[in-house]
Formats: C-alpha cells, structure tokens, sequence
C-alpha cells in the first residue's frame, strides 16, 4: 500500500484528534465546603442568604400547607422535609422522611399530602406533616414509568386542572425511540388513573410551572451533547394546549436541523421556544414571580435556574436568570439576575436547580452541590 501524501495524512490525524476531543468530558467539579454567599451579584436592593445548610443533593421544592418545605435529591436518594419553627426564614430543623428511594429528585403537595417520584414510580405521603419524626407508610399512587435511569430523574407538579405533570426524558443523548412515552410530559389524575402524554418532543425537562394569568404551560428544556460549545440553545418553551411537539430529536432550537435525524422531519413541523437559552447552560427549576416583595417590573417575569454547563471548553450558565415577557407573550430580555457560582476562576462552588417563592414573596434557591438552600429578599432601603 502507498503512504498517504502528507497534506491527507495531516487531514487523517486531525479529524481523528477533532472527534477525540469532541468526546471527552471536562474534569469533574470539586465540592468545597466554603460557601461564599457574599460573591453573589444581585441587582441593586436584593440580598441573598442561606436559608439551610447540610441539604446534601438538595434538588427540586415544594411548600406544605403548614409551612413545611420539602426538598427532593437526586444522587442521595432521599426526601428532606425542613422546619422553621421560629418563622425567622432560617431552617430550624431538617428531617429525612424518605430514603434508600431510586433518583426521588421531583416533589409536590396536594391535600395534606406528599408526592415524591422516583425513575419509574410516584408515591403519596399522607398526612406526613404531622408525622415527621415517624412518617407514614407510603402509598404507590403509579408505578408505570420506564425505568431508564439517562434523563430518567423527574420534576413533578400539579397543573391548574388538578393533574399531576410527569416529564419522561429521552433514554440518551440523541435517539428516536418506538415508546412514545419518552421525550415527553405526562399528566395524570392525583390518583394515578389517566396517564396520557400531555406533549412531546422535549429531550429532558426538569422544570415547570404555569402563567398565573393564562395557565399556559411553561418548561425549560435541556438541548443536546456534542454538537460543539455553541450549539445547540438550551430552550424556554410554552405548551398553549396538548398535543404540541417540540423538536426533539429532529429540530433544536427552532431552526437547527440534528445531524443525525434531522432529514426525517423539519423543523417548520414543530413549535420554536419562546426564548433560547444559552447552550449547555442546563436550565432547571423555573417559575413566575407573582409575589409582592419585589420590585413591580419583576412581576409576573419568569426565573431560571441554569444548573450549569458540564461538556463545554469554557463553562457556562451556573446563575439565575430572567425572562421578561410582552403582551403577546414574546421575550422581550433574558439577562442574568444572580450570578456568583461560577467565579472568574473557574472553580465552581454551586449549582442553583430549582426555585420555590415563599408565602412573603422572598425566593428560594436550591443547590445540589454546595448541598443547601438560599433566601433571596428585596429591601428598596
């Protein structure tokens, strides 16, 4: 066999390099039990500050209807439920009620009591606020769920209808699959009777919530590896009705074809998202700020927790965002709102998932590295 001339040869290893490189993920994160609060930039008049220490994996949130806050995990495999006795927005106590539990990262209240869900099960709590030294035995409310554990932990919360929303993410990275269940949001009766795909074509959400005013759904969604540093967006989506496809795996963000899928279905075939995030920037909890402690332009703005980039040469996202909304219910601006996490150094010392507003409109952060909770207040003095 002839050598290659050397310009192809040179072509040859470089290619080879290039799809190396392409798949090698940076250096794990390093956990440092400092939590340098202070470092966070807010906008002027907002303080952040910790509300619990000692979350460990502290992950998606909801409020009990006497106060409790109850925090799911992920890796830990545990459901906190945490007490402020003395109403002085610092975490008194923090029990464990759950554990040994497969990924219970998605929590919600409803009628005094507790859902929690692992990969493949949602289970009911009752009564388990006064029952928090000794928590009830808990009752299978579904057990149908796939149980690939890839994009397989779930956000869970109950809709203006009164259905609870289950997401099933996609079993990889990029994949059609014959089960139409995943790459999906479901809903179901509080009972677990009534599973149907509520929408679909959505990689990997773990956060949802509702327009205080439309009731539309509004979810952020997780874009896909390995397509470089810059693409594709992550998403801000919103589900006006059910039935709606969002993309996955053939379209991304809006107008981006997949390499691998995207011949199959254009993308003019499905619903683009409100507002593109930036990519990789792994957009978790989610809401709408409806309280009165902040500021009016705040009111009714989306917040974003980006949990932060892990596959991209130069990190990204780790901070709270916001996207503000006009009449049409269009972006008008996403800016950043709290950043801090992620320093100039580099070394990260916390990722912010999910978002939870308090009865007096002060906000919640949780963290499942720094393995805490943060309060967020406003004082205009």
């Amino acid at each position: 066999m002839k050598p290659l001339p050397h310009p192809l040869l040179l072509l040859f290893f470089c290619l080879i390099c290039c799809a190396a490189a392409c798949h090698v993920s940076p250096p794990p994160l390093i956990k440092t039990s400092r939590k340098p609060v202070e470092n966070i930039t807010l906008p002027p008049g907002f303080t952040i500050e910790l509300y619990a220490k000692g979350v460990v994996n502290a992950r998606s949130m909801c409020l009990g209807s006497k106060g409790t806050l109850f925090v799911g995990s992920r890796d830990e495999g545990k459901v906190y439920a945490i007490k402020d006795a003395n109403a002085d927005y610092r975490a008194d106590t923090v029990f464990t009620i759950a554990s040994g539990l497969k990924m219970p990262n998605g929590v919600a209240f409803r009628n005094n009591a507790l859902y929690v869900a692992e990969i493949s099960k949602i289970w009911r709590y009752d009564h388990i606020e006064d029952n928090l030294k000794k928590p009830p035995k808990p009752v299978l409310v579904n057990g149908s769920f796939p149980t690939e554990t890839h994009h397989g932990w779930k956000y869970i919360a109950f809709g203006p209808d009164d259905k609870l929303y289950v997401p099933v993410g996609a079993p990889c990275n990029i994949c059609e699959s014959a089960d139409e269940r995943f790459a999906t949001i479901m809903r179901m009766n509080p009972d677990g009777t009534g599973l149907e795909v509520f929408a679909s074509g959505i990689r990997n959400t773990v956060g949802f919530t509702w327009h205080p005013e439309t009731h539309d759904l509004w979810f952020t969604d997780n874009g896909r590896d390995w397509l470089g540093d810059d693409l594709p967006p992550c998403e801000l989506n919103r589900a006006t009705t059910n039935g709606m496809h969002f993309g996955y795996p053939y379209c991304h963000g809006g107008s981006i074809a997949d390499p691998e899928f995207g011949s199959k279905r254009p993308c003019t075939g499905f619903t683009p998202p409100v507002q593109n995030l930036g990519p990789h920037v792994a957009p978790l909890g989610v809401i709408f700020y409806t309280g009165n402690m902040f500021p009016p332009e705040y009111k009714n703005r989306i917040f974003i927790a980006e949990h932060g980039s892990w596959n991209r040469s130069k990190k990204i996202g780790y901070r709270i965002t916001t996207v503000a909304l006009n009449e049409k219910q269009l972006s008008d601006e996403y800016k950043p709102f709290a950043e801090g996490w992620l320093p100039e150094n580099g070394k990260v010392w916390g990722r912010p998932v999910a978002l939870l507003q308090l009865p007096d409109g002060s906000l919640l952060v949780s963290d499942d590295f720094a393995d805490c909770i943060y309060r967020i207040t406003y004082n205009a003095d």
